[in-house]
């Protein structure tokens, strides 16, 4: 059975970090395409960041320069560092782990950014 399961999300003020993590069990992340995913209430879900198995990164515009996508094979996990977060990056993120037909997802982690 895979699992992917978020961790790390919580209330921080602006300009504050966060560090995500995405730990999986039933699939190893080097074998799939690795992404964060976020959603607000009555938006779609966005891609954050990506890393491929071979290890390259990619982000939404928004997040260039704030956000770093990151794996530790050794763990099987993902993270996702998140700098200068700002109000409007308050939103439910998700982990998904992606390989044609393989799609999975997490339960998501919610991360509020407020005064």
């Amino acid at each position: 059975q895979v699992q992917l399961v978020e961790s790390g999300g919580g209330l921080v003020q602006p300009g504050g970090s966060l560090r995500l993590s995405c730990a999986a069990s039933g699939i190893i992340f080097t074998n799939y395409r690795v992404n964060w995913y976020r959603q607000t209430l009555g938006k779609q879900r966005e891609l954050v960041a990506g890393i491929t198995s071979g290890g390259t990164t990619i982000y939404a515009e928004s997040m260039k320069g704030r956000f770093t996508i990151s794996r530790d094979d050794a763990k099987n996990m993902v993270f996702l560092q998140m700098n200068s977060l700002k109000s409007e990056d308050t939103a439910d993120y998700y982990c998904n782990a992606y390989s044609r037909p393989y799609d999975y997802w997490g339960q998501g982690t919610q991360v509020t950014v407020s005064p």
